[in-house]
């Protein structure tokens, strides 16, 4: 009896430890995900400023102003303002969801971008989609049928496909699929569901095609290094089925490298939008982004390089946060090493 309290005490101390871990560790990662966002918005608002151009020549462009008018001008945007007090203010007004007015379509920021979001979200919503099916069962496959026709097939796949850039295949898909064959639309989001989503289905080819294959060649590497763990072979030597082993300790155990991998490509694929939504004439964050620079539209610019970068941040957060629950074996390790 006496035995059993001490055992109970024992594990109930050690889940505490881990807990406690976990806790602290959740902590620091979300103290450094706020710092790291701090950092960042400091860089973003500085590269207005190393940035070659002035914002006043672009908002009196195809005039001459007075030098009179050109100063009001300063003076109404701040731009004589000190660099950390334009900095606070610029910080306090993204705080409160102000991300500045664009001088190219004299609006508020944040109302061009909620005119834009939904399509880049719809786009690299279904290029993520595909990502998480084709990639991830493709790489399943080839693993559990190494060394024979079908993994031949997926490696030559995964070759083909890291091999082929964005707008290589952007230009492929539209030529053939869209212009020659005629089964897609070629440039425009598309108005209504299904027709938006018609629309979209050529760009998130071309967007997931890279990604695709990266993903693959992680999820099929990380299942052959599981396959060969040494309780695999002791469970199938024991009489389980290979499906139930493989969907119970190999498929578990190497979800947590495919979904660090895949939270990154996540975070990259809002980067690689500009290319597949200007080569699809599509209006979305990515065209943009590349509009406003050519305009020299600097609030615009800002607003986007920051969304994109603590996207990136708050994504790989919540990658390292959810590991633990996905892999037991780290939430164990992090209490052992307290």
């Amino acid at each position: 009896m006496t035995a059993a309290l001490a055992t109970t005490a024992v594990d109930g101390a050690r889940r505490a430890g881990r807990f406690g871990a976990l806790a602290v560790s959740t902590l620091r990662r979300l103290l450094t995900m706020a710092v790291t966002l701090l950092v960042t918005s400091f860089v973003v608002f500085s590269s207005l400023y190393l940035a070659p151009g002035d914002p006043v020549s672009f908002l009196v462009r195809g005039r001459s102003p007075s030098p009179q008018a050109i100063a009001a001008i300063r003076e109404q945007y701040g731009f004589n303002d000190p660099f950390p007090e334009r900095y606070w203010h610029w910080l306090q007004g993204v705080l409160q969801g102000d991300l500045g007015r664009s001088y190219l379509f004299h609006q508020s920021v944040d109302q061009v971008l909620w005119s834009r979001l939904p399509a880049s979200m719809l786009l690299v919503g279904t290029a993520a989609l595909m990502i998480a099916v084709v990639g991830v069962g493709a790489g399943i496959v080839g693993a559990l049928r190494r060394g024979t026709r079908t993994d031949t097939a997926v490696l030559l796949m995964v070759t083909v496909g890291a091999a082929v850039p964005s707008f290589v295949a952007a230009i492929t898909l539209r030529s053939v699929l869209g212009v020659r064959l005629g089964w897609f639309p070629t440039i425009g989001n598309g108005t209504g569901l299904l027709d938006r989503m018609h629309h979209v289905v050529l760009p998130a080819i071309a967007l997931s095609v890279t990604f695709m294959a990266l993903v693959t060649r992680v999820t099929r590497s990380a299942m052959l290094d599981e396959l060969r763990r040494e309780h695999v072979e002791v469970a199938l030597s024991r009489g389980m089925s290979k499906s139930s082993v493989v969907r119970r300790h190999v498929l578990r155990n190497a979800l947590g490298p495919i979904v660090t991998v895949s939270g990154l490509l996540l975070s990259g694929m809002l980067v690689s939008t500009a290319i597949v939504e200007t080569a699809f004439g599509m209006s979305g964050v990515g065209s943009l982004l590349v509009q406003a620079v050519n305009e020299m539209d600097f609030q615009v610019v800002q607003a986007i390089v920051l969304l994109v970068v603590a996207a990136f941040v708050v994504v790989n957060t919540l990658v390292d946060l959810v590991y633990p629950l996905i892999d037991p074996r780290v939430a164990a390790a992090a209490g052992s090493a307290r």
